[in-house]
């Protein structure tokens, strides 16, 4: 993890038996490690207190909100991560931002071509 091979684009987190669970966050294997390596892709538990648990259940509870991590440093020599409360995007503004990347590919399109 210190040398920056972490990927957490498409991670996010949920819950499950009152507790936080984060899925979908790479971290490479150990390049010296044995057979008995850890899976990259493998589900984390997220160590929090039972208020901000309590708390993360409230928000996440709510239609369309989901918990993503934002930040991964080191504190003390231990791994945390920043977690964030993310709202999805509506039907419409999905439809804008198509609409807007397929303008922006026509216009560099005529520019190459000139």
């Amino acid at each position: 993890m210190r040398k920056g091979n972490v990927g957490f684009t498409d991670s996010f987190a949920y819950m499950k038996d009152g507790e936080v669970w984060l899925k979908d966050m790479y971290i490479k294997e150990f390049e010296h490690g044995s057979y008995n390596n850890h899976d990259p892709l493998r589900l984390r538990k997220l160590l929090l207190k039972k208020e901000e648990i309590r708390k993360i259940d409230k928000a996440i509870s709510q239609k369309g909100y989901s918990l993503v991590p934002l930040k991964l440093y080191f504190k003390n020599g231990r791994a945390k991560i920043e977690m964030g409360l993310a709202i999805g995007k509506k039907l419409h503004d999905k439809r804008e931002t198509i609409a807007e990347r397929d303008a922006k590919r026509e216009m560099d399109r005529a520019s190459k071509n000139r």
